[in-house]
């Protein structure tokens, strides 16, 4: 079994409304010393076999079709 986590952020440029108000919030709380928040996904993904190779490209080809919007996302992947 080969576990990876993927993190999928916004593309530099690419506004991030949730992050602003995130921001917004934790200067509301008192957090005066936060500067820029931008917000993001993590998938934990699980992958059958020993290929790490094999988990990587898939993981790829998931991100790709599904899991980011390459356009306006960028993604990483660690394999653990």
């Amino acid at each position: 079994m080969i576990k990876a986590r993927v993190t999928v952020t916004l593309k530099n440029g690419v506004l991030d409304p949730q992050g602003k108000a995130i921001e917004g919030a934790l200067h509301t709380l008192g957090f005066a010393g936060v500067g820029q928040v931008r917000q993001g996904k993590v998938f934990d993904v699980e992958i059958d076999g020993a290929d790490r190779a094999a988990a990587e490209a898939d993981l790829k080809a998931m991100c790709d079709r599904l899991l980011a919007n390459t356009v306006i996302e960028n993604y990483s992947i660690a394999l653990t």
